[in-house]
């Protein structure tokens, strides 16, 4: 179906003029299959139980080629219980000494927010997902449970380009807030219902993604969620999609700001939501809920959902103000955002994405904005997590700086604060190659730098490589490409090379693969004849394009530029000052020499890379001030 429906995009695209744009797609998109999933959910939430009783009624398309004879669901909440796998390597990790503070204490690599709190969890405080019953065509399946994967052995194979009815019936216990799910949060929201549901597992060209729930995030299935939520009158919800009976509930999704919540004459009430075309389904819980709205303009309907505090209201207004200017920026810098509405909901231990909402602690704009672009990269642009986590927070970190640096409206390098972080990881020794699966690194020191500060580091140097300006088309192609898709990293290179007319794979290679660090610098000048040669020096591990720019002394500047042979091309001049381009450096070679037509006497400055984006770990021999 996917190949179909770009198929007949192309056409549309040729007849409109677009035959160069549609062969490149079909090229970029050839063979891509995506499974397809339907939710149909009626849930029952008993708020002085915390228990939560549900029935699914689940279609599952298999648009693969193979035959499937098991499936794998997610039961997230069983990893809320005393020495589940999160517990133990949550307490295993709290035993690492990352360093010691300034007053000689241990710095240990907890996450503050997990610790050993699981450890400690009563019956009662626990959670849990238990499915009772799971039937296809009446017969109940073979289960059996590991931990928080269900592996579920078909008395019937699932046929490829076929599909499947599933229903289930399944008991929850909501567990004490401790890790993005559960009730009573330290802000008092009651319930942030995430990974709430029995969930199936992706099935994509790498076979099974049943990753157990250790600590990190998600990889799911495209689909359509239709969730009915019932619970005491009294409580409002926040959630994923749209409201579909708003008029009988009122409270601001009627389409009138400020309006109450409508009375029921039964103790309990439904809610019924529709979430289209995503890959999750989140919802939150409380009597005390404030609701307002903000309307971007060309852009989606934002809701804010938060705990009704006369002393933090100002914050949400000015927030909410901020956020509906952001997207506007967000739109146009990264791609229009496609449903027609989002929620910033209050709940869960910090920020986390979900499918057309986020759940938040408190009205902190960088927070919200951080989680707006996760509507980007990854529910968008949805990538498996466990594997390709940097694409995930460090594009998004990269958007965000750039965003907020928009927002303020100052100069300077917006990217500062991912390089910086990215050199204390180096200097650590702690680094692990990015590549390594989410689950697996040795610390969460090492996992947090790479997801977020390297792989904003990634795409902020690709824009060195290639220019920002070919950088922000990629961006853009990228989105038009892969939306409503699961990219990989070689998809991602694979616009970025199209676009850019650049081979790339050897930056994905070595970034990505390696933990090889890059490091140039002045090695000698000299003068002959008029001109001032330099011998630039390769010392580091990873080869890169080198920009070595020459400031005069009367203030104008000239750019010189050794392009790496593996690029088999050349960016464009990024400036309106002069632009030399040399033959591309061979990467085995250690040195290489630039000339200007300049003696020394009238040259400032020689800096390699004075746009700071090339992750150079040791940029103190970078820069020779000359003293003229």
């Amino acid at each position: 179906m996917a190949i179909l429906k770009n198929f007949r995009k192309g056409i549309q695209l040729f007849l409109a003029g677009a035959a160069i744009l549609c062969i490149k797609n079909a090229d970029a998109q050839s063979g891509y299959w995506q499974q397809q999933i339907q939710y149909d959910m009626d849930v029952n939430l008993n708020v002085k139980s915390n228990i939560l009783n549900g029935t699914q009624k689940i279609t599952y398309t298999n648009n693969s080629s193979d035959t499937l004879r098991k499936l794998f669901v997610h039961l997230y909440w069983n990893a809320f219980q005393p020495n589940s796998s999160m517990d133990v390597r949550s307490r295993e990790l709290g035993e690492t000494v990352l360093r010691t503070d300034k007053d000689g204490e241990p710095v240990l690599d907890w996450d503050a927010r997990v610790r050993d709190r699981i450890s400690q969890l009563s019956p009662s405080e626990i959670g849990y997902s238990k499915v009772k019953s799971f039937k296809i065509d009446g017969v109940e399946q073979e289960l059996k449970e590991y931990e928080t994967i269900l592996e579920v052995k078909l008395s019937k194979p699932v046929l490829p380009k076929s599909n499947v009815v599933i229903n289930t019936v399944f008991e929850s216990q909501v567990p004490v807030q401790i890790r993005r799910a559960g009730r009573n949060s330290a802000e008092g929201v009651d319930f942030s219902m995430t990974q709430w549901y029995p969930k199936v597992a992706e099935y994509d060209f790498q076979g099974w993604n049943a990753n157990p729930y250790i600590a990190r995030e998600f990889h799911g299935v495209w689909g359509n969620f239709n969730v009915n939520i019932t619970l005491d009158k009294n409580y409002k919800i926040g959630a994923s999609g749209n409201l579909l009976n708003a008029a009988e509930i009122g409270w601001g999704y009627d389409g009138k700001e400020g309006s109450a919540l409508k009375p029921s004459k039964t103790a309990t009430r439904t809610w019924k939501f529709r979430a289209e075309n995503v890959h999750d389904f989140a919802w939150a819980a409380d009597p005390a809920y404030k609701h307002i709205t903000r309307q971007v303009k060309n852009g989606p309907l934002l809701r804010f959902i938060y705990l009704d505090s006369a002393a933090q209201e100002d914050a949400w207004q000015k927030s909410a103000d901020t956020l509906a200017l952001a997207t506007e920026f967000i739109n146009a810098t990264f791609g229009k955002y496609p449903w027609n509405v989002y929620s910033v909901i209050q709940g869960g231990d910090g920020g986390m994405e979900y499918a057309m909402s986020t759940l938040v602690k408190s009205a902190s704009i960088g927070t919200m904005i951080h989680e707006l672009m996760h509507s980007w990269y990854q529910q968008l642009m949805a990538t498996n997590e466990s594997l390709y986590y940097w694409m995930d927070e460090g594009f998004t970190v990269y958007a965000e700086t750039r965003t907020s640096q928009w927002l303020r409206n100052k100069p300077g390098f917006a990217q500062k604060g991912s390089y910086t972080s990215y050199y204390n990881l180096v200097k650590s020794r702690r680094e692990e190659p990015m590549g390594t699966h989410a689950d697996h690194f040795n610390s969460n020191y090492a996992y947090s730098n790479a997801a977020y500060s390297k792989g904003a580091v990634f795409l902020t140097q690709l824009g060195y490589i290639i220019g920002n300006k070919v950088l922000d088309q990629v961006l853009h192609n990228y989105y038009n490409e892969w939306k409503f898709k699961h990219p990989t990293p070689n998809d991602f290179i694979r616009v970025a090379e199209k676009t850019s007319d650049i081979e790339l794979k050897w930056y994905k290679d070595l970034w990505v693969n390696t933990t090889r660090t890059i490091d140039y610098k002045i090695d000698s000048i000299w003068m002959e004849n008029s001109k001032t040669n330099v011998r630039i020096k390769n010392i580091g591990s990873l080869p890169m394009p080198v920009d070595i720019s020459f400031t005069m002394a009367d203030g104008s500047k000239e750019y010189h530029y050794k392009p790496l042979n593996l690029m088999y091309g050349a960016k464009p001049s990024e400036t309106n000052d002069k632009w030399v381009v040399y033959e591309p450096q061979l990467w085995t070679h250690r040195t290489f020499v630039v000339s200007i037509d300049q003696p020394l006497n009238k040259i400032s400055k020689i800096e390699i890379d004075d746009s700071e984006r090339l992750a150079d770990i040791d940029r103190s021999n970078n820069k020779i001030v000359t003293g003229f």
